[in-house]
């Protein structure tokens, strides 16, 4: 079977409908976060470094939170194990950046 080669880079994708569309973007933060919470780290880790790519970039992310951009791009890798205070500091600054404040909610 022949398959055919992807005709637009996937983070040029989730880039465009970021800016056509900034609830998606507030969408795969929220999910990134929740798949962290949940323990899908793997999952999780994908979903924010999208989301890093499509936005703020990891070169301006690296500035704000005084880390290099390849440690940050490591961090979201998949042979990766962050420490939950530089997993956190990130997150912390998305929504500084963003201007979001992502709540937790309890549910049975």
């Amino acid at each position: 079977m022949r398959t055919l080669p992807l005709t637009r880079d996937v983070k040029e994708t989730i880039r465009a409908r970021i800016k056509r569309d900034p609830e998606f973007g507030e969408e795969l933060l929220k999910e990134g976060i929740e798949c962290l919470l949940a323990g899908e780290m793997d999952t999780g880790k994908i979903l924010l470094r999208d989301y890093i790519d499509a936005t703020i970039g990891f070169r301006e992310l690296g500035e704000l939170t005084a880390k290099r951009s390849s440690s940050l791009i490591h961090m979201f890798g998949p042979e990766s194990n962050p420490q939950a205070h530089n997993l956190l500091g990130v997150i912390g600054q998305l929504q500084e950046h963003e201007n979001l404040h992502i709540k937790v909610q309890v549910v049975r």
